[in-house]
């Protein structure tokens, strides 16, 4: 049996979540379709809960872009729709001279994408701050939240579904034919069903490149390699809480090294690494906490041993390979897929969360085109 319904999203992580909130406010039926059976259980509800301001990213890039854009309208969505959300800024703190130069290229970056002013502390500025710091120097991002992750996805959810959409979970899509006249996608689970679709959003996550993959007449070429990078995390326990600001190093190349965030219960954890894997496991090695102690203690010399345990870990779709530059989010329109009606999201990785709603609503105008 084939159902006909006018727009499918893949995938009902914060992304996808946002962008079928968008396509119903656009007036589109809507149907969600997610593997798992509950919202948000990969990417979407394994990181830092952080809203980004926008610094860390080239100028020009989607990262840039749709992570202001997502910054502004995200703090609009919450104090519209109750999400817990606090607004308590972050200092990226310089440890050694040998980055003092990248630390003030941050700054015009940040100034160049519309991060808001990123204000330069002294050593004794940032400690009178944050009197447990150690530094020699530190940026000031005001613009920077935290959020809860879930109460987020839910009033998207919700949103959405006032507005007609749905979402049907343990509901695998095993492959289909996409085509001029119309997409065609086989669906499992426990009443497997094909489904014809006008419109098909990609935005599987970890797993995008595998769903296209199976999707006949798609161009194999226009599917980009896949690399996972697990972040893992550890809490602190035993010990008040130092900061009352989340605490970034200077970047690394392949994340933003591991930082200081707080959750909304006021719990601090620290990460996350850069553990680069070839499949999806979420266990944390407490044999790792070595490292953390000594990157720690390279701006928090108080940590006192035996204060970190295991916390959770995630997973991030990572365009790029070990040892490359970070790469953009590749966003394909039916331009670029070549196929009317499809678009296909990769490597949404961080700042994904505080981008979605900027990401939704340029999905929508991809297919309005």
């Amino acid at each position: 049996m084939t159902e006909t319904v006018d727009a499918v999203v893949v995938g009902a992580g914060v992304v996808g979540l946002a962008i079928a909130r968008a396509l119903a406010l656009d007036g589109r039926e809507v149907i969600v379709l997610e593997a798992a059976d509950s919202i948000g259980t990969e990417t979407s509800s394994r990181n830092s809960e952080v809203i980004h301001a926008g610094i860390y990213y080239p100028t020009g890039s989607l990262k840039a872009r749709f992570c202001v854009e997502g910054r502004d309208k995200l703090y609009r969505f919450c104090a519209e729709h109750g999400v817990p959300h606090r607004r308590c800024g972050k200092l990226i703190v310089a440890t050694d001279s040998s980055q003092l130069p990248g630390m003030e290229k941050l700054r015009a970056i940040a100034a160049a994408n519309g991060a808001g002013d990123l204000a330069w502390l002294s050593a004794e500025e940032a400690k009178t701050m944050e009197p447990q710091l150690s530094c020699i120097g530190a940026l000031h991002s005001p613009l920077t939240g935290i959020i809860d992750s879930h109460s987020y996805m839910l009033a998207l959810q919700g949103d959405a579904e006032e507005r007609g959409a749905m979402i049907a979970f343990l509901s695998p899509v095993t492959d289909g034919h996409v085509g001029h006249n119309a997409i065609e996608i086989e669906v499992g689970g426990a009443e497997p069903m094909r489904i014809r679709c006008r419109t098909l959003v990609n935005s599987g996550g970890l797993h995008a490149q595998a769903l296209s993959k199976t999707l006949e007449g798609l161009d194999p070429a226009t599917v980009p390699p896949a690399y996972l990078a697990k972040g893992n995390y550890y809490v602190l326990t035993g010990v008040k809480p130092p900061f009352t600001r989340l605490i970034y190093p200077a970047p690394e190349q392949a994340g933003l090294g591991i930082h200081v965030t707080l959750d909304l219960a006021g719990q601090m954890k620290f990460g996350p690494d850069v553990e680069w894997v070839n499949e999806i496991t979420y266990d944390v090695d407490p044999r790792r906490a070595e490292s953390f102690y000594a990157a720690i203690r390279t701006y928090w010399p108080g940590l006192p041993d035996g204060a970190l345990s295991p916390g959770y870990a995630g997973m991030r779709p990572k365009l790029q390979k070990p040892g490359e530059p970070a790469k953009d989010f590749m966003v394909q329109g039916p331009r670029e897929t070549g196929i009317p009606g499809l678009v296909s999201l990769y490597g949404i990785e961080s700042p994904g969360l505080t981008a979605s709603l900027a990401i939704a609503d340029h999905v929508v105008e991809l297919l309005r085109c």
